[in-house]
C-alpha cells in the first residue's frame, strides 16, 4: 500500500515523542483525572486481550487522559517508537481503514514490526464501521494494544455491544465528580476520613462544613468540566462555554448527524424542558402531551440523550420495591448538574429548585453499572401518597438494602416524624436504618426503632463519588 506523504507527515506531527521522548508539556502539566489509574490498568493489562473503548460526554478530558496514558508508557519500559496516536476526525485519514492507519503509523515511525504496539485512536466514531475494523485489529495483531475514544457515546456504546462482544472493554469517563472537583482545587482538606473502628455510622466528616457547602454550591452550578476549572474561567464565561461547545454541539450536530434527526429544534426544546425540571418524575404520556411530540419519537429522543450521557434515568418501584407491570413513569436527571446553569442561570441555595439540583448532583456521582443502579419508590394507597428518593435493591433477590431521602434542610433532625414516606418504606421492608441528607447537620436519630443517619448533602455527595472511584480502582 502506498501512503501519501501528507498522511505520513501528519502522523509524525501527532507523535512528537518519537523524536523527543515526551508528550507536549501543555498536556503533561494538566492534573490527572482520578479515573486515570483504573484506565491505565486496563490498557497495560495484557492478560485480557481486548481493545479499550473510552467513552463519555464532550469536554471531560478523554483526549487528555489518553495523552497521560502515553506519558506513563513513555516513562516505563515501552519502546517510544511503538506508541502511536491518531485523531481519526482529521480529514487526511478519512479514506483509510484502521488497518491502513496502523500500517501508516508503522511506516512513519520506521518500525515495521506489528508486535508490541500501543495504538491510540481518538474520536473513532467518525470512521465508518469502526467497530468491525477495531475488532479485526484486536484479532489480527494479538501482541499489540488498541485504545479508542469517542464523544458520541450513544453510537459508541451501541456498536460496542453489537460487534465488540469479548473484544472491547468499555471505560466510561463522566464529568467531574465532587471528589475530583475538591481534589483539583486543593480542597480535600475539607474532608476528614474516620478511622475509628467503633464508629461505623460515619466513614467521613468535614473539617469545615461551611466552606464545603460553598464549594458544593459552586460545583453544582459550574463544576462539571475540568477545562473550565483549569482555565479558571469566570462563571458567565463558563456557562457560555458549556452551552456553545458542549450542549449545542451534541444536540445540534452529534445526535442529528449520527441518527438523521431532522427536527433539531424539537430535540433542543425537549432537552430544555428536561434540564429545567431535572429530578422530576415524568411519563412518556405527560411529556408527549406537554411537548406535542409523539410518544415513539419521544422515546427515541430520550434513549439518544441517555446514551450520550446528557441525561440519566431512574426507574420506579412501589412501597414493597416491586416494579410496576406498566412502568411508564421515571425520574430524569441531567447527567451533569452544571448544564442547568449553562442553559438558564445560576441557582442559589435559597431558590425553590435548589433541592432538585442537589438531588441531581448526588445522582451524577453514581457509576454506570446498570445492575447496580438505584430506583426511586413512589406509591399511592388511599389518600396517602409516598415517595423515597433512592432505594437500592439486592442483586440476588431484589429485596431493599437501603433507602435515602435527599433534603436540603435541617428541619427533619428535630422533626423526623415528618419523614412519613421514608419511615413507612423502612418498616414495610424490614430496614432498620436509612440516610437523610441535610444542610449541615451530621448526627443520628432513632425514631420508632429506625435509625436515621443525617449527613450534610455536600459531604454525602463527596462520599458517593469517592466510593465509586474506590470501587472502580479495585476492579
Amino acid at each position: 500500500m502506498e501512503i501519501d506523504d501528507l498522511i505520513l507527515d501528519r502522523i509524525r506531527f501527532e507523535n512528537p515523542w518519537w523524536h523527543r521522548q515526551s508528550i507536549d508539556q501543555d498536556y503533561e502539566h494538566l492534573p490527572r483525572r482520578l479515573f486515570f489509574e483504573a484506565f491505565l490498568e486496563r490498557i497495560v493489562n495484557k492478560a485480557v486481550r481486548r481493545a479499550v473503548v473510552l467513552m463519555g460526554p464532550r469536554r471531560v478530558g478523554k483526549t487528555v487522559m489518553m495523552y497521560h496514558a502515553i506519558s506513563a508508557l513513555l516513562k516505563g519500559s515501552t519502546d517510544t517508537r511503538r506508541i502511536g496516536f491518531i485523531n481519526v476526525e482529521n480529514p487526511v485519514f478519512s479514506q483509510l481503514s484502521l488497518d491502513q492507519i496502523f500500517a501508516a503509523i508503522r511506516q512513519s515511525s520506521g518500525v515495521e514490526d506489528a508486535e508490541g504496539w500501543y495504538i491510540f485512536l481518538d474520536e473513532i466514531q467518525y470512521l465508518k464501521d469502526w467497530e468491525i475494523q477495531l475488532k479485526n485489529l484486536v484479532d489480527n495483531y494479538r501482541e499489540s494494544r488498541f485504545v479508542a475514544s469517542g464523544s458520541a457515546a450513544a453510537i459508541l456504546r451501541m456498536k460496542s455491544l453489537e460487534s465488540g462482544a469479548g473484544r472491547f472493554t468499555d471505560f466510561r469517563l463522566p464529568a467531574l465528580n465532587f471528589n475530583e472537583y475538591l481534589n483539583f482545587l486543593g480542597q480535600e482538606n475539607l474532608i476528614r476520613e474516620n478511622h475509628n473502628p467503633l464508629d461505623q455510622d460515619y466513614t467521613h466528616d468535614s473539617t469545615d462544613i461551611r466552606l464545603l457547602n460553598w464549594s458544593f454550591i459552586d460545583y453544582l452550578n459550574f463544576g462539571g468540566f475540568p477545562e473550565i476549572l483549569f482555565a479558571n474561567q469566570a462563571a458567565p464565561n463558563s456557562s457560555l462555554y458549556i452551552r456553545s461547545d458542549i450542549i449545542d454541539k451534541v444536540l445540534l450536530r452529534d445526535l442529528p448527524g449520527l441518527y438523521g434527526i431532522e427536527n433539531v429544534q424539537e430535540l433542543y426544546r425537549l432537552f430544555s424542558v428536561l434540564a429545567y425540571k431535572t429530578g422530576s418524575e415524568v411519563s412518556y404520556q405527560s411529556l408527549s402531551e406537554s411537548s406535542g411530540i409523539n410518544k415513539k419519537t419521544l422515546q427515541m429522543y430520550i434513549s439518544y440523550l441517555e446514551a450520550s450521557f446528557m441525561i440519566r434515568i431512574m426507574r420506579r418501584v412501589d412501597d414493597t420495591a416491586k416494579s410496576f407491570k406498566r412502568n411508564d413513569y421515571m425520574k430524569i436527571y441531567l447527567a451533569n448538574p452544571s448544564v442547568r446553569t449553562a442553559m438558564f442561570a445560576p441557582i442559589e441555595p435559597t431558590d425553590d429548585g435548589f433541592g432538585s439540583l442537589v438531588e441531581t448532583g448526588i445522582v451524577a456521582q453514581l457509576g454506570q453499572d446498570e445492575v447496580d443502579q438505584p430506583y426511586y419508590a413512589r406509591w399511592s394507597k388511599g389518600r396517602f401518597q409516598g415517595e423515597v428518593d433512592q432505594v437500592r435493591l439486592n442483586r440476588m433477590n431484589f429485596a431493599p438494602e437501603s433507602a435515602l431521602e435527599i433534603k436540603w434542610s435541617n428541619r427533619y433532625v428535630e422533626k423526623p416524624e415528618e419523614l412519613q414516606s421514608l419511615l413507612l418504606f423502612c418498616k414495610q421492608n424490614g430496614l432498620q436504618e436509612a440516610t437523610v441528607t441535610s444542610i449541615d447537620k451530621h448526627t443520628s436519630v432513632i425514631y420508632k426503632d429506625i435509625k436515621l443517619h443525617f449527613t450534610p448533602a455536600s459531604l454525602y455527595c463527596y462520599i458517593v463519588g469517592h466510593q465509586q472511584l474506590k470501587g472502580l480502582n479495585m476492579r
